[in-house]
């Protein structure tokens, strides 16, 4: 396939099951995130997905950013690209696994979750619901989204208030743009006392919202 990445065999399964992609954040790869599906609804097919450049001093990176200046620097172009080889990976990991295209997730940490928003805009009919966790929004070209695209679509947005590398506001500001798109299938947790990281607390959330999410869309079997 397109990207490296891990397998985790749904423990309850199911004829098509749903699938859940996990993307990493910069300078971590595919076993990054891997432990969090043990702790998710065991009818998952997850998938986490290693980002397809090498970071500095390690791991890798779904675009790099620019520190030298302030605020840190993108490069929109490279973010699209990634994005689109994630959607062309995310077509590929549903087929060849046999997973339920009608119920696919991402669950994305800083740029892991940049990159599923992203995703979700552009590709609305790839992906049925994201969790974006301590991410952005990036601004890329293109056309803004339509509402009627995304029709299906839900987010779940998780933040830390203290989150040193990612301003909470830039959480916040998540919602606020998703909200006439979305209405009330975007919903916003912040956690006091969280940096930049996933807490147990956390993590619960995106377990419960998961599982609301599947129980909203049964499958075959």
């Amino acid at each position: 396939m397109l990207l490296a990445h891990r397998v985790v065999l749904p423990r309850a399964p199911s004829e098509r099951s749903p699938l859940l992609v996990l993307l990493h954040g910069i300078g971590a790869d595919e076993e990054d995130l891997l432990p969090l599906a043990r702790q998710l609804d065991p009818r998952f097919l997850v998938v986490s997905a290693r980002a397809p450049h090498e970071a500095e001093p390690m791991g890798h990176r779904w675009y790099a950013i620019d520190w030298s200046v302030t605020p840190p620097r993108t490069d929109p172009a490279e973010i699209v690209a990634s994005r689109d080889l994630l959607a062309r990976f995310l077509e590929e990991a549903t087929a060849g696994h046999g997973a339920d295209p009608s119920r696919v997730f991402l669950l994305g940490f800083s740029q892991g979750a940049i990159m599923s928003l992203a995703l979700l805009l552009a590709r609305p009919d790839l992906v049925r619901g994201v969790i974006a966790h301590s991410g952005r929004l990036a601004r890329l070209p293109g056309p803004d989204p339509r509402p009627e695209a995304l029709s299906r679509a839900h987010v779940l947005v998780l933040h830390g208030a203290e989150d040193e590398v990612v301003p909470v506001a830039q959480g916040r500001k998540i919602a606020e743009v998703l909200a006439p798109l979305l209405g009330g299938r975007v919903e916003q947790r912040v956690f006091e006392g969280l940096g930049h990281g996933i807490s147990e607390e956390s993590l619960a959330e995106a377990a419960r919202w998961l599982t609301a999410r599947l129980d909203e869309t049964p499958g075959a079997g």
